[in-house]
């Protein structure tokens, strides 16, 4: 492949800029980092909420225990619940907020009991003045910390006794006939026991568990830490009767992040430009590199990778459908267009899960796929039985998809008894799976790592510098596997803040963290290896991106913790470095737009249009949708209000949709128009499918998901975040109709899938056979080489 390659002239002054100095940076920046975030989960296991050893009334009678408390939180993460409503703001946002809802039972509890005592009739019967004496009086009762650290036993007042009581009627009520609105009827079934951190729990009462999990949650949410201003929730939710009003750290970390953003902009764009540390054009003007796909070498490795992407676009149809019957429940929730058996079999919360679990099984597989495929390119060589390892590795994940849905259904249902944990539906939104499933999920991903190495090894050698291109692809391919261990952490007893701890993680570090380090590896690989950038540019590039990447993205975690139950410094934390998350991908879109000129530049014979097409809208939506989105939501003062609600899946969905999903198909495309024949390859469906996606995706963020959550937003300001988390705000004339024109970006976006869908099973009929075998050498280009 014949280049004439104009570089150009780095022009620097002062120090110069150097690989060394800048990996230096990144690890330097990397052992902060993580450090700050290994040391504030430390400070978060010291100061969070205890879960006490007794709680009793004032007059001695233990009310419920830590083993109770635990056993509660298991049934709640056992029926799946977290896949319906949440906790601490945490979950799904099809029901209501638990903590939020019994806060609003347990506190009008405690002023009927006060308003009877004092004035002998039921609070709502009280004059405004009545209900202020009240009021002060609750609030000062509720917000005393009457735990006792040495015994480690919680003792309530009578008022509170009674508000526990109502807390346990109401729940009593809720799961036994539902709640109105999508919950299942019966749910919970009191002859099957949860079973927490392999110990039987004492109660066998799964309502009163659960109930009493709930009122735990709405005590930590109202009650001041220790010698402290502040509650466990650092004042959230907002219920001013409970006295929970917005604290001073949220609004002031608000308004400092944004000033520390824009002070950092202007920094980072003055050291990118000031020493060009992007991935600079390798071509001259009409000297763009011709690429011959049918002169392309192929192994058979690569072409049993094409299983892989049709696999990859039939999850994403079923995940999708999920979707659109998700959307449909907001508006009919305990039924199909008046089928019940649809309700019956998958009802929201079984949905939720499947919809989570599919979308991070398609994206990640397509991911998987692409890694398979380009390992021999890098190593420039086939391994042997490679073959055999890809075909194993493709029905391990047919296991582990088929097998951890059934167990979830399974465990959901109840039909699995104390295996919950084990094989069905371990509890927390987007780790439904069982821990079974995560040991061959870990299995799997190890099992890729190894044939990512054996493909790459090769090239590895080749390569002196440690710390070159392909030494950064399979660091970034290590850090896949290694940082999913950390759902390990998490066990059916673990106290919900520090289980959150650990998710987010997951969550955030893994899926939003590790991936989107991977990606940036893997654009600047596939550019260096069609010719379009210099291998020396694009290191140089991605030690710098990496470093604001991981420099921000890391501790900008923190504000998953704002509300959870964590210290309130997590507030500064998570406000500042999760503000300064938007520069980083700002200058990803600038890269993008140099891949766009790539693009136009190669002209009709440029062979890679359709990957570039999802590149671009990758880079469009992480800005975006992880970006702009991200940053309304992650301020304090908006997260106060805002935490758990629409504008939280407005988000989520333009940033794992749009940048993840989005990224997903590039890399799919990619590969597959290597290994399928040219002349059966058609651009005009996958254009098609590209406008199409971004359209629908764009109308439901737009159309529906930021209007519901800027009225549900309003609507917590005025009348308390219970209010705006309850059925009958998503009830309104307003809010339905906005939840029933969805159906018109959904639909389109469906289409595009349906489209991808059809071309991935269309291209597996026309694959290209095998130029090369195993031990053959590949005429590809040595990325090992120096520029």
């Amino acid at each position: 492949m014949e280049v004439n390659r104009t570089v150009r002239p780095n022009i620097q002054t002062g120090r110069k800029t150097t690989n060394s100095f800048l990996k230096s940076i990144l690890i330097f920046t990397i052992l902060i980092s993580f450090t700050v975030l290994l040391v504030g989960g430390y400070w978060i296991f010291k100061e969070m909420a205890p879960r006490p050893k007794e709680v009793r009334s004032e007059s001695g009678e233990v009310l419920m225990t830590k083993e109770t408390i635990i056993g509660g939180q298991a049934v709640f993460q056992k029926y799946g619940l977290m896949d319906y409503g949440t906790v601490l703001g945490h979950g799904s946002y099809m029901g209501p907020d638990y903590t939020a809802e019994a806060l609003k039972v347990y506190t009008e509890g405690m002023q009927d009991y006060k308003a009877k005592e004092r004035y002998n009739k039921p609070f709502a019967d009280l004059t405004d003045d009545e209900k202020s004496i009240i009021r002060e009086q609750v609030i000062k009762e509720m917000r005393k910390n009457r735990y006792n650290p040495v015994t480690d036993v919680l003792v309530l007042t009578d008022a509170q006794v009674y508000g526990l009581e109502k807390v346990r009627d109401y729940y009593r009520d809720v799961f036994t006939n539902g709640d109105g609105w999508g919950l299942k009827k019966g749910l919970i079934k009191e002859s099957d026991m949860p079973k927490a951190n392999r110990a039987w729990v004492a109660d066998s009462d799964q309502i009163q568990q659960i109930a009493d999990f709930f009122f735990w949650t709405a005590w930590l949410s109202s009650t001041l830490r220790i010698g402290d201003e502040i509650t466990y929730t650092n004042n959230w939710p907002y219920y001013e009767d409970a006295g929970n009003t917005m604290s001073f750290s949220a609004v002031w970390w608000s308004g400092a992040s944004v000033t520390i953003l824009i002070l950092f902009i202007g920094i980072i764009l003055y050291v990118f430009y000031r020493y060009q540390l992007s991935m600079q054009e390798a071509y001259a003007e009409g000297k763009f590199p011709v690429i011959d796909l049918r002169r392309q070498p192929l192994t058979p490795s690569q072409v049993k990778a094409g299983k892989y992407f049709v696999v990859v676009s039939a999850l994403f149809f079923v995940q999708t459908m999920f979707g659109a019957l998700l959307a449909h429940y907001y508006t009919e929730p305990d039924s199909f267009f008046g089928i019940n058996w649809i309700y019956d079999i998958l009802p929201f919360n079984i949905a939720k899960g499947y919809h989570l679990q599919l979308a991070i099984f398609w994206i990640a597989t397509a991911w998987l796929g692409m890694g398979i495929f380009i390992a021999p390119l890098v190593g420039g060589q086939e391994p042997k039985k490679q073959g055999l390892l890809v075909d194993l590795l493709f029905w391990a994940l047919v296991v582990l998809v088929g097998g951890s849905m059934i167990g979830q259904w399974l465990g959901v249902n109840g039909y699995l008894g104390n295996e919950w944990f084990l094989l069905g539906h371990q509890g927390w939104e987007y780790i439904e799976l069982g821990r079974i499933w995560q040991i061959i999920l870990v299995v799997g991903m190890l099992l890729w790592l190894f044939i990512v190495f054996r493909g790459v090894k090769r090239g590895l050698k080749r390569e002196s510098d440690k710390g070159g291109l392909i030494h950064l692809l399979f660091y970034s391919a290590i850090a896949v596997p290694f940082f999913y261990i950390f759902a390990f952490f998490i066990q059916p007893d673990t106290n919900f803040t520090m289980a959150d701890f650990w998710r987010w993680w997951i969550i955030h570090l893994w899926v939003e963290g590790i991936f989107e380090v991977f990606a940036v590896v893997v654009i600047g690989f596939l550019l260096v290896q069609l010719r379009l950038v210099t291998k020396k540019s694009t290191v140089r590039a991605l030690y710098f991106q990496f470093t604001i990447l991981l420099g921000s993205g890391v501790i900008g975690i923190g504000h998953h913790y704002y509300y959870n139950g964590s210290p309130e410094v997590w507030i500064a934390l998570g406000a500042v470095f999760s503000a300064l998350e938007v520069i980083p991908l700002t200058l990803l879109i600038l890269e993008a737009y140099e891949q766009y000129k790539m693009m136009r530049d190669g002209g009709a014979n440029f062979p890679y249009k359709a990957t570039f097409w999802f590149l671009i809208s990758t880079a469009i939506w992480n800005l975006v949708g992880a970006g702009v989105f991200g940053f309304l939501i992650n301020l304090p003062a908006v997260s106060y209000f805002e935490h758990g609600q629409f504008l939280t899946p407005a988000h989520g969905h333009a940033a794992m949709m749009g940048v993840y999903g989005m990224f997903a198909i590039a890399v799919l495309l990619y590969s597959l128009r290597n290994i399928v024949k040219p002349e059966a390859w058609n651009d005009k469906w996958l254009k098609f499918s590209c406008w199409m996606l971004n359209i629908g995706l764009a109308g439901m963020v737009v159309i529906t998901l930021l209007p519901v959550g800027i009225l549900q937003m309003k609507e917590a300001f005025i009348h308390g975040y219970w209010a705006s988390r309850s059925p009958s705000f998503l009830q309104q004339d307003v809010v339905q109709n906005l939840l029933l024109v969805r159906a018109v970006p959904d639909t389109i976006f469906l289409i595009g899938v349906v489209a991808l869908l059809v071309f991935a099973i269309k291209a597996l009929f026309h694959l290209r056979k095998p130029t090369h075998g195993e031990g053959e050498e590949l005429p590809v280009a040595n990325l090992a080489e120096e520029e």
